[in-house]
């Protein structure tokens, strides 16, 4: 389990800082780490990837009071959590991938009644709970406020080439595992 504490000591072991005793220490590093928090972190670092933990399915239903005055012929509200798209279907198994789709604003239009959504989700009960962050994401995201909070500790541009050197491998990292969680797969049949 991930807790903020061990986030931000992470983090300010990665910037060569001592470590906090509490979320409470009044210290100028964590003053940093908690506008870097307040500023829609963890939404910001469930962008960067399609993580297994945060993934949420759900059927989406037209909106009955949106008129389509053309193209598609219905409107969806997207869900309030959703950061990102991970797959949009016409069946519930999201076997068949559906393509024709547009994404304006908050809103998805398609032709398909009704319609299947897998997102990244920054709900509690997904994304945003820290419970369910793997030990790779929890790296990520470490580097991440690291990142942010490195060049206002240090005014040392080498520190922050190393560190964004570093945050590029822990993603690619974090990543590549994320992905092997997947079930197994396999091509098409050819001709």
């Amino acid at each position: 389990m991930t807790a903020k504490l061990a986030l931000y000591n992470g983090a300010l072991r990665l910037c060569g800082e001592r470590r906090l005793a509490s979320l409470t220490e009044n210290r100028e590093p964590r003053r940093y780490l908690d506008e870097v928090w307040a500023d829609d972190f963890v939404k910001g670092i469930l962008e960067k990837g399609m993580w297994k933990f945060a993934l949420r399915s759900t059927k989406l239903d037209p909106d009955s009071n949106v008129t389509v005055e053309f193209g598609h012929t219905h409107a969806f509200a997207k869900p309030d959590d959703m950061v990102r798209i991970a797959a949009v279907s016409s069946d519930e198994f999201f076997n068949t991938p559906l393509l024709a789709y547009n994404e304006e604003q908050s809103w998805l239009f398609s032709s398909t009644n009704p319609l299947y959504l897998r997102y990244v989700s920054s709900d509690t009960n997904y994304g945003a709970d820290m419970s369910r962050w793997t030990k790779a994401f929890s790296d990520f995201a470490e580097a991440d406020l690291a990142l942010a909070i490195i060049k206002r500790l240090t005014q040392d541009k080498s520190e922050w080439d190393r560190l964004a050197k570093l945050h590029r491998s822990i993603l690619t990292s974090a990543r590549s595992l994320d992905a092997m969680a997947d079930p197994t797969k396999f091509l098409p049949r050819g001709d």
